[in-house]
């Protein structure tokens, strides 16, 4: 039987502002290769999640465990060392607008590698293949659509060759059919490149396409309040919050 390689793990995870927690008790592994989701309403703390497994945010207490190192602990080039494992697509994009689509790219291999400018020419251009982006290399953000952006981002998360990719709000702000576009070359990049994607999302349509597991967190709970696949947690009619949530119903007196 073939062995499932934990590539993140978070540990007894405290996290919030000014040392007052929004989310606590966070506990969860994250295996290679697979497509994991994290989900939840409005102000459930999913954005303090993912600030605190990127780095960007140190936690309260608890430990973020990337690919068996302590991000949360890590200070200086040792933390500068681990990101440079991971890569990460912020909701807008975050696109240069003075810069190309190419030159936003490379924008990563200059600051974290030495290579000749031609080679890191020919792997921007790669990256941009991938993704379905290499007629628009020399195209500024402002010429770009609202997917191309999207995928541009992705471009660039992958710059690095990570070995796990961050996606917050992948589909926000697109129509269905882009979204649906999205949803598929994450899967193939899962799938044929053995990128373990973590993904931050309210979009049922994408939460029930693309992934493999997904934990789901509650404002009031502060914490996971429920784990497994689409199905599973659709069918789940243990907790009315995740079953309304999955099958798009409501509680009486809900509007």
């Amino acid at each position: 039987m073939k062995q499932i390689e934990t590539i993140i793990k978070i540990e007894n995870l405290y996290a919030g502002y000014n040392n007052i927690p929004i989310i606590e008790n966070i506990n969860f592994k994250v295996f290679k290769g697979e497509v994991f989701v994290i989900i939840g309403g409005s102000g459930c703390g999913k954005s303090t999640l993912l600030k605190n497994m990127i780095g960007l945010l140190p936690p309260i207490s608890g430990n973020v465990m990337i690919l068996g190192e302590n991000l949360s602990q890590a200070i200086g080039k040792e933390k500068n060392r681990i990101l440079q494992k991971i890569g990460v697509a912020f909701q807008s994009g975050a696109l240069f607008g003075s810069m190309t689509v190419m030159e936003n790219v490379k924008l990563v291999l200059k600051e974290f590698t030495s290579l000749p400018d031609s080679v890191m020419d020919d792997i921007v251009w790669l990256k941009l293949k991938l993704v379905g982006l290499e007629k628009a290399v020399f195209l500024m953000p402002g010429e770009l659509s609202g997917g191309m952006k999207k995928r541009a981002a992705l471009a660039r998360a992958m710059a690095l060759d990570p070995s796990i990719i961050f996606l917050d709000e992948p589909s926000a702000g697109l129509d269905p059919t882009t979204s649906a576009g999205l949803d598929h070359l994450v899967m193939e990049l899962a799938s044929s490149l053995g990128i373990t994607f973590v993904i931050v999302t309210h979009e049922l349509a994408s939460i029930n396409a693309i992934s493999d597991r997904i934990i789901m967190l509650e404002k009031d709970a502060k914490t996971i309040i429920a784990t497994g696949t689409p199905e599973q947690l659709k069918n789940d009619h243990s907790n009315p919050y995740v079953y309304n949530f999955f099958n798009r119903t409501i509680h009486k007196g809900e509007k």
